[in-house]
């Protein structure tokens, strides 16, 4: 199979890239690096240092004549959408836009799509299925639901096939500070260097936090399904909340920390946690990671 992963430089994509290679995948990784990273790039990868917006993507694709494409390039800081909105819809609807037109002009058969939980907003119903309505609560939940609809579009108009995979919150190695998992690697490099650890309202509020080696795997199934044309929770279905995560840490860590209370960020929901059931029933798929096991591997890659 030949794949081009956009973003694959990044966090999730460079682990997707690991993934794909090891199944003897033929891999392109398309990549500006405004994120990601060249030490991330597996060498088995070709690399194309390319914004996701450029008009030459489909020349790219028209040589290569990929079988699929797995588009994770996007903006995923919650606090520059609702800062620089039009900055997010640039980067994500617009670029993917111009992904999707590239792939439906050269033959591509199907699209992975990294969704959010984001989409779904504030919801007092957990967890959260497919069929909750989207109503996100900021600028990023909002361009991946259009995204997601555009997608929808493009099968119904073009017959291009895709799967939208609705991430919880990710988290593992090679995670920058920003993104929805980034509170993690905030918080475990914080507490290398014995630094205060601040924390965003009253740490009462939960997320769905999933190890990006699962979400890897869940990319790779999504490419290889027989079934398609559908929305995706991947995640673990179990709620945490980030006075939890801190404790957690600190058990594993062994060094003590008293947090910082600070005034919640706009556009932050109180409450998520994802239902996975589709995931299993439509891909096979299952989280294997426990959430301390993820945090010992992460930790132990900041060392």
């Amino acid at each position: 199979m030949k794949i081009l992963v956009t973003g694959g430089a990044g966090f999730i994509g460079s682990h997707t890239v690991d993934k794909l290679i090891r199944e003897k995948c033929e891999v392109t990784v398309v990549d500006n690096l405004s994120t990601g990273q060249l030490k991330n790039l597996n060498p088995q990868a070709k690399f194309v240092n390319m914004d996701i917006k450029n008009p030459e993507i489909e020349r790219l694709c028209n040589e290569e004549r990929f079988d699929y494409v797995i588009h994770l390039a996007a903006q995923t800081m919650l606090h520059v959408s609702m800062g620089k909105p039009l900055f997010d819809c640039e980067e994500n609807i617009l670029g993917s836009l111009n992904i999707l037109e590239a792939c439906r002009k050269t033959g591509v058969k199907r699209v992975v799509f990294a969704s959010s939980a984001a989409v779904y907003g504030y919801t007092e119903t957990l967890p959260i299925d497919e069929n909750n309505l989207l109503q996100p609560a900021s600028f990023y939940g909002l361009s991946k639901t259009t995204v997601e609809k555009y997608l929808a579009l493009y099968k119904a108009v073009y017959g291009l096939d895709y799967i939208v995979l609705r991430y919880a919150n990710v988290f593992g190695e090679r995670q920058g500070d920003g993104g929805e998992g980034g509170v993690i690697s905030i918080f475990l490099r914080k507490i290398a260097n014995n630094e205060v650890v601040t924390i965003f309202g009253d740490g009462g509020q939960t997320r769905d936090f999933i190890y990006v080696g699962d979400i890897s795997a869940a990319n790779y199934r999504a490419v290889c399904s027989a079934q398609a044309n559908q929305a995706l929770n991947i995640s673990t279905g179990t709620e945490i909340s980030i006075n939890s995560i801190l404790q957690i840490m600190q058990d594993i860590s062994g060094r003590e920390l008293t947090p910082m209370y600070d005034k919640p960020r706009e556009g932050d929901i109180y409450r998520s946690c994802l239902n996975n059931r589709a995931a299993d029933k439509v891909l096979g798929w299952q989280p294997k990671t426990s959430f301390a096991e993820g945090i010992k591997q992460t930790l132990e890659s900041l060392k």
